[in-house]
């Protein structure tokens, strides 16, 4: 079996390195599905990296990204985190969020984001 608190550790620690597009080209599954909180899920590896893309692009000063809690269960892990930052659209956010992730074939399949939306 597969020990899916190591893989969730690396890739938590790949972006804390600021190893982001990395993390997201090894971890991430081609047909993954993410969604931040209610909004409607962006479908396949290419979308979800245009996503990734466009947010980091828009991230002006990265002060503070830190996993809190980790969790891994039968194919799910779950991280707390910490993000202090400013972002040219939003402006300063520092929020605690959780991500659940879902994984298939050594990779993430589905990713859920839970964080306030102020």
């Amino acid at each position: 079996m597969e020990n899916l608190l190591e893989k969730i550790s690396d890739l938590n620690t790949m972006i804390v390195q600021g190893k982001i597009l990395e993390a997201f080209e090894k971890y991430y599954h081609e047909e993954v599905i993410m969604q931040e909180n209610e909004t409607e899920p962006r479908v396949g590896k290419a979308a979800n990296r245009a996503a990734e893309l466009d947010f980091l692009s828009k991230v002006t000063q990265l002060r503070h990204a830190h996993p809190l809690k980790v969790t891994a269960g039968q194919n799910t892990t779950m991280v707390e985190w910490h993000f202090d930052y400013t972002h040219a659209d939003w402006g300063i956010r520092n929020y605690t969020q959780v991500s659940v992730q879902e994984w298939k074939e050594g990779q993430i399949i589905t990713e859920k984001f839970y964080y306030p939306n102020a």
